[in-house]
Formats: structure tokens, C-alpha cells, sequence
């Protein structure tokens, strides 16, 4: 059975982008996040261009490559740009849940406006046997809400922004967490966990 995770690069007070997010800067002022998918030696087998640590590549190439199809809010699309076509992975479709109507036009993304369950619903028939990608605060914290995450990860970078969108928006309650793994890298730490239901 396919996994419903999110894999996201946070800072060590909970941001995944800095200050002043908007369309054509989806980072903010955040973009030091991503700093280490680039400063190490090692070229990833999923992603061309980018260059990580030997630890780093492991974990990411790994989460890469089991990804099928990834579901991110309108938030997230629109500040990424990927309305001109573009997508958060090469190989993965992408499912958008937005209340707003979809751009003109959307050559490779499918949009739900029906609410988190049937966005997912969506990417798993497109993710064909593979596990589901979340991206973005509010699709996690919704995907949460409705007890469809199994696992998180969290690449926290060793920096404090101060502000930005949060990983993490308010839950109706405590969500318990098991530690599966953790693997400290050069300029970030991996942080898997189990959702515990």
C-alpha cells in the first residue's frame, strides 16, 4: 500500500519559507532552506543539478524516488510559479486543491476544488502503486486533520527565520509521532516519522 508522506526542508522555529512569500518567490526571504541541495559533492539520481552531501543524497534519492504524485495548496502553486507548467518533481504529476478557479491554462497538473480527501484520492490513482507527496503548511496540516499522513519528514536547517509560512497550522489536538530515523548531514538534519493513529 502507498504511503501519504511530507518531506519538507524547515527551520529550527518551524518555517518551510521565509518572510514575504508571493508569486516568483515562493522562499521569501527563506531560501537558505535549500542551501544544501547544492553544497555537497554527491549529483542526485532523481533531480538533475542537484549536488548533496553523501548523507543527504541517501535520504532525498530515497524519498524521490518513491514519489508518484504530489498534492500542494494554491498557496503553494502560485508562489512556486508552477502555473506556466512546471512541477515540484520530474517524473511525478501534480494534484492542486485550491476554492479558486484553476488558471487558463495547466498543462500538467490536475485541480480538486472538493476538499483534502479527494485530492489525495486523485494522486493516488496518479501515483499508480506509488506513495503520495505533500507539499506545502495548510495541504499537511489539512492531510493531518483528516488522518491521511503516515509519515513526516522534516529537514531542519539549523537557522531560525523569524517568520514565514509555518510547516504546521493549528490541529483540533495532540498528533503523536514516532521516530523511525534520524540523519544528521552537513548543513541539515533528517528528521522521519511515523504518524502514530
Amino acid at each position: 500500500m502507498s504511503k501519504v508522506f511530507s518531506a519538507l526542508s524547515v527551520s529550527v522555529d518551524g518555517y518551510i519559507t521565509g518572510r514575504e512569500p508571493s508569486h516568483g518567490r515562493g522562499l521569501g526571504d527563506g531560501g537558505v532552506l535549500f542551501n544544501w541541495y547544492g553544497d555537497g559533492d554527491t549529483p542526485s539520481k532523481s533531480f538533475e543539478g542537484f549536488r548533496l552531501s553523501a548523507e543527504s543524497a541517501s535520504v532525498f534519492d530515497e524519498l524521490a524516488s518513491s514519489v508518484g504524485a504530489i498534492v500542494c495548496g494554491r498557496n503553494t502553486y502560485d508562489d512556486s510559479g508552477w502555473s506556466a507548467g512546471g512541477k515540484p518533481h520530474p517524473t511525478a504529476p501534480l494534484v492542486v486543491l485550491s476554492h479558486r478557479p484553476a488558471p487558463a491554462s495547466w498543462p500538467a497538473q490536475t485541480f480538486v476544488s472538493t476538499g483534502i480527501e479527494e485530492a489525495i484520492a486523485v494522486a493516488r490513482k496518479q501515483a499508480d502503486g506509488k506513495d503520495v507527496g505533500l507539499q506545502g503548511g495548510g495541504v499537511v496540516t489539512e492531510a493531518l486533520k483528516a488522518g491521511l499522513v503516515d509519515e513526516l519528514v522534516l529537514h531542519q536547517v539549523p537557522v531560525l527565520l523569524g517568520g514565514g509560512r509555518p510547516y504546521f497550522q493549528a490541529l483540533p489536538g495532540h498528533i503523536g509521532l514516532e521516530l523511525v530515523k534520524v540523519v544528521p548531514a552537513p548543513g541539515v538534519t533528517h528528521i522521519h516519522y511515523r504518524v502514530v493513529r
